[in-house]
């Protein structure tokens, strides 16, 4: 189904997240530049129908202010297509265009803005080349410099204005056209991992092409943190992934780490199990038949070198879980100096080799069989002497009953010298 509609969205998805979005044309001056921060934003790439919503991609887009340009790199992945990249230089002064380029699998452009645009238009697909040539000195802002522009204006409730774009395609009769601003309004977007913003809720809308989008910016820091785009027939959705949100501020130190779980000669060993006595809140009798539940064969063991930094990352997932937030990643090195094991027989053994001395973070779970006799009333027995009411016994049967059951085991477990080998019990009781 996504093969039938990947053209189509390969164009809304690279080029309406530039195009569709609008700044000022009569009043280029409304934009505060001081409101630009350099740094890389990925965007999920999202095709939207009805209630549903699949990823096809991303953008990574990289903003750098040097001098008086304004550079903005894009490198798009969408499923089944090779990545490409995108470049768009304009002047920090007034904002028109410098330069455009595009390389792709499906075309090769580049653009040269002054009096005229010059630059050629190759369809890798047909091998036409196109030679460009035509009047450059109107004012005009490229599209690829859209959604950053659109987060300098003055925005506010009620606030509307036009600007035309400039778009070259080889079908185009015309490659300028007008954008407009037509609403803005208050709105809130939430994070998953920063909770809700105040935002502007901005929609655009193209006249000649019908096409809309409705991006959602931060009133405090002007970041785009959503954009919704709608063209021919289509919807996609742009989301802010976040990527450079770093709740952790402890350092870390790759090589110290990876050197406390592979540089001694320390053991920590021993056995996991669930000691289970829950009675699931009834007041009847119940008897576990087998206490004692070993972690079958297989169960992975985590072992975390718990250093300020994971100490820190697990206080702060902690914290977003009670938010109802999203957890936060592990740095790409962090996650590499995680170990792991597994229990290697049918009595729950596990071992950790080479470690150094220091303090480990153990971390285990594991389903088994919740299997007990529970003493239950059948009915009661009345007893007479002579005639005369003596008293009632109950009627108890003893049943046997199995259900699923789950333990979850985490242990902090301290290494204190060289060589050292510490037996550990990871237990779970249920109470």
């Amino acid at each position: 189904m996504l093969f039938q509609f990947r053209k189509p969205i390969l164009v809304a998805a690279a080029s309406l997240l530039f195009i569709a979005i609008a700044a000022p044309a009569q009043a280029q001056d409304k934009f505060d530049s001081k409101l630009l921060k350099n740094g890389k934003y990925t965007l999920a790439c999202y095709a939207v129908n009805g209630s549903d919503a699949s990823v096809i991609g991303t953008f990574t887009i990289g903003i750098n202010t040097t001098g008086d340009k304004l550079t903005l790199t894009t490198n798009t992945a969408l499923a089944g297509l090779e990545e490409w990249k995108d470049t768009a230089i304009s002047n920090l002064n007034n904002f028109k265009p410098v330069y455009r380029a595009s390389h792709s699998t499906l075309k090769d452009m580049v653009l040269h803005f002054g009096n005229d645009v010059t630059g050629y238009y190759v369809d890798k697909k047909t091998k036409a080349k196109t030679q460009i040539k035509e009047p450059g000195n109107q004012y005009f802002i490229d599209s690829y410099t859209y959604p950053f522009l659109l987060s300098l204006l003055p925005l506010t409730s009620g606030y509307s204005t036009d600007l035309p774009v400039y778009e070259y395609k080889p079908e185009n009769k015309e490659n300028l056209k007008k954008a407009v601003v037509e609403e803005v309004k208050n709105s809130t977007w939430v994070s998953k991992y920063t909770g809700k913003h105040d935002v502007w809720e901005v929609t655009v809308v193209e006249p000649a092409t019908d096409e809309r989008s409705v991006s959602y910016i931060d009133k405090q820091t002007r970041r785009l943190w959503q954009v919704d785009m709608w063209s021919n027939g289509q919807q996609i959705r742009m989301v802010d992934t976040e990527t450079d949100f770093n709740a952790v501020k402890a350092p870390f130190d790759k090589d110290l780490t990876m050197k406390m779980i592979k540089g001694g000669n320390s053991i920590i060993y021993g056995q996991v199990f669930a000691r289970d006595f829950n009675d699931y809140g009834s007041r009847v009798q119940v008897m576990n038949i087998q206490a004692k539940q070993v972690a079958p064969r297989g169960t992975q063991v985590i072992l975390i070198p718990y250093n300020d930094y994971f100490k820190e990352w697990i206080k702060v997932n902690e914290s977003q879980r009670k938010k109802g937030r999203e957890g936060i990643a592990l740095l790409d090195e962090a996650a590499q100096c995680i170990k792991s094991t597994r229990v290697y027989d049918d009595e729950g053994h596990f071992e950790f080799v080479n470690l150094m001395p220091g303090e480990y973070l153990l971390y285990t779970e594991f389903g088994y069989d919740h299997s007990y006799t529970q003493t239950e009333v059948t009915g009661y027995t009345d007893h007479y002497i002579n005639g005369m009411f003596q008293g009632t016994t109950a009627n108890t049967v003893n049943r046997n009953y199995s259900t699923g059951a789950s333990a979850v085991v985490k242990k902090v477990v301290t290494v204190s010298k060289p060589g050292e080998k510490v037996d550990v019990k990871l237990k779970k009781t249920r109470a």
